[in-house]
């Protein structure tokens, strides 16, 4: 198996950075927030294994992407670097897993451009329009003076992984300094908070609307144990029912947080390859 490689593209005058692993037709791995591909480090390999391509970018703001000041960090703005950087790649169509923030924001994107995007895996994220507290409460707290500033700070990085996943090695410090480094400069971690505040509520309904007529593969591996995405456990199941999904394409993981990757990231990456495995160009139907 070969490693895993970084990289650079320029997208609208932005340098977005990606890590990838494998051939064959790609996977787009989108990370939330307060993350970037590093969350995907050792789930990568397996969906390679499968014989696809694991792609996994850095969005505008995170990890080794530009984190511009000025920019809305909009759906559109989202939309528009998501379809740039497979622009640059040159990739027509591709699978896409999504988490967390990745979740609205590649979401939003695969509905407008349906044709780009041919399975689609979801973890932890928000699929539905009506937030839970948990989210609320976030949301406030990045409004808030003094408040803002701690939730973004070194500290404040360190307790979302330890709120954020079950495992002690969730929340090691190697794990930790992956998700810190990013955010050293006082800039860059107000591009932390610009990140998520540009989301309008009427993207969130774009994408929840169409969310229960998808006619693509689908195929669910959650955390039972998220403390920061509490409804999940509660919304994915019927998410599951409205789309028909059948038992072996919805993942309940227990003991597991989150942040699963960091969890149990092989399971996580055996069952994110079984599925692609299945769903790639050649592959015997099912």
């Amino acid at each position: 198996m070969s490693e895993l490689t970084s990289h650079t593209t320029t997208v609208e005058g932005l340098t977005l950075h990606w890590t990838e692993i494998g051939s064959g037709d790609p996977v787009l791995l989108l990370h939330g927030w307060p993350t970037s591909a590093f969350l995907y480090r050792n789930v990568m390999p397996h969906i390679a294994a499968a014989g696809r391509r694991a792609i996994a970018l850095d969005l505008p703001g995170f990890g080794k992407s530009d984190k511009p000041l000025d920019a809305s960090y909009s759906f559109r703005f989202y939309d528009r670097h998501l379809s740039g950087f497979l622009d640059a790649l040159e990739l027509e169509q591709t699978g896409l897993v999504v988490h967390d923030l990745g979740g609205p924001v590649g979401l939003h994107w695969m509905v407008g451009h349906p044709d780009r995007v041919s399975a689609l895996g979801l973890l932890n994220t928000i699929v539905q329009t009506k937030q839970s507290w948990a989210v609320v409460a976030f949301m406030l707290a990045l409004r808030i003076p003094g408040l803002r500033g701690l939730t973004v700070s070194p500290w404040g990085l360190e307790m979302a992984m330890k709120i954020g996943t079950h495992s002690p090695g969730g929340s090691a410090p190697e794990v930790v300094a992956g998700v810190q480094a990013p955010f050293v400069e006082k800039d860059a971690r107000k591009a932390l908070i610009k990140s998520i505040a540009g989301l309008h509520p009427k993207g969130f309904e774009t994408f929840a609307a169409a969310m229960p007529s998808l006619t693509i593969p689908v195929c669910m591996v959650y955390g039972t144990g998220d403390r920061i995405l509490p409804d999940v456990p509660r919304v994915f199941p019927r998410l599951a029912a409205e789309l028909g999904l059948p038992a072996d394409r919805v993942h309940a993981l227990d003991g597991c947080g989150h942040f699963l990757q960091e969890d149990k990231p092989d399971e996580v990456g055996r069952l994110l390859g079984a599925f692609f495995g299945e769903t790639r160009s050649g592959a015997p139907i099912p």
